[in-house]
């Protein structure tokens, strides 16, 4: 396993991060949801190949993500070990306060978080999107609070507008708060709009770069087709629905394929390569269901692609609307 920074700070996490909301417990929207039993095997073999980075959101089964997670950990690694990072903005209840960026949410948040996790602090805590209804001197300063509390090392951000990420930092600098120091962005082979502000800025303020869905729900795999949905996942998952549907994204998979054919390796190994690969890239965050979807993961960091076939990968590549910020 390798290990970088994260970002401009002094933190090393392992390249690759192992993300857990296929974690918890099976709900109406987590159809695809592993249990407790399920799921620790994973989170153990992550441990055993060297990733010390793992990350989980609140709104990830309702809370049971990070009970799961937090669990684990306490039974097969030391606290300060590991790299747990978690998130807090998508609605938990209908309540009117159970949700969005406000003082009074992000203050509740974290200690459930804390408490689901079964843990003091978390390393970086993260804001799940961007919240609209509330001033962002108002999050900003809650989460340097935070910080300055004990209950978080790090802040970080996921899935916004660059010139968001920039107002958001430059509150901070301006009244001596902490920071943003990740980005967690969508970003894969065939979501890449991230590479016209988003991923720049990150690399000129040194902000660590985490993409969410480098296997775009599993479609780079190779294993989905338009007319084949073979997971329960792929049939369940509503919003992954709204983010990969055109003519070209398939063909960008075939065009994976034939590059995998050739160099005998499995489609998700390319796929993680490519990434590996873009500058910036701190740690993309992969997810691990099956039975060898861990080692592929972990052998794509020995893959080494000629600048050929990143143009064949990259080529066939149309922009699309905006995904994933919502």
């Amino acid at each position: 396993m390798e290990y970088v920074r994260l970002g401009n700070t002094g933190m090393k996490v392992s390249r690759l991060c192992l993300g857990t909301m296929t974690y918890g417990r099976i709900t109406e929207r987590w159809k695809w949801a592993l249990n407790e039993e399920e799921s620790r095997p994973f989170i153990k073999k992550a441990l055993e190949l060297g990733i010390n980075f793992f990350d989980t959101a609140d709104i990830y089964s309702f809370g049971t993500s990070e009970e799961v997670l937090g669990n684990a950990l306490k039974d097969f690694a030391r606290r300060d070990e590991v790299v747990i990072a978690t998130k807090v903005f998508i609605p938990m209840s209908s309540d009117p306060n159970d949700g969005g960026l406000s003082r009074k949410h992000i203050m509740s948040s974290i200690d459930s978080s804390l408490r689901r996790l079964r843990t003091d602090y978390v390393d970086l805590y993260q804001i799940h999107r961007w919240d609209y209804n509330t001033p962002i001197e108002e999050t900003m300063e809650a989460l340097h609070d935070i910080v300055k509390s004990g209950k978080a090392r790090y802040i970080g951000a996921s899935s916004m507008f660059a010139w968001q990420l920039a107002k958001a930092n430059y509150t901070a600098d301006l009244h001596g708060w902490t920071r943003f120091v990740s980005m967690q962005p969508h970003y894969n082979l065939l979501y890449r709009e991230e590479e016209r502000e988003m991923i720049p800025f990150c690399l000129d303020q040194k902000i660590g770069i985490i993409p969410w869905s480098p296997l775009a729900r599993g479609l780079l795999t190779g294993r989905r087709t338009r007319e084949r949905d073979e997971t329960l996942r792929a049939k369940t998952d509503d919003f992954g629905k709204t983010l990969y549907n055109s003519d070209t994204d398939f063909e960008i998979v075939a065009r994976l394929s034939e590059i995998a054919d050739l160099r005998g390796l499995p489609n998700a190994q390319i796929a993680l390569a490519w990434m590996l690969a873009k500058p910036g890239i701190t740690s993309p965050i992969i997810g691990a269901s099956k039975p060898g979807h861990l080692e592929d993961a972990v052998a794509s960091l020995n893959v080494k692609l000629s600048e050929d076939e990143i143009t064949r990968l990259e080529e066939l590549y149309l922009p699309h609307p905006v995904l994933g910020h919502s």
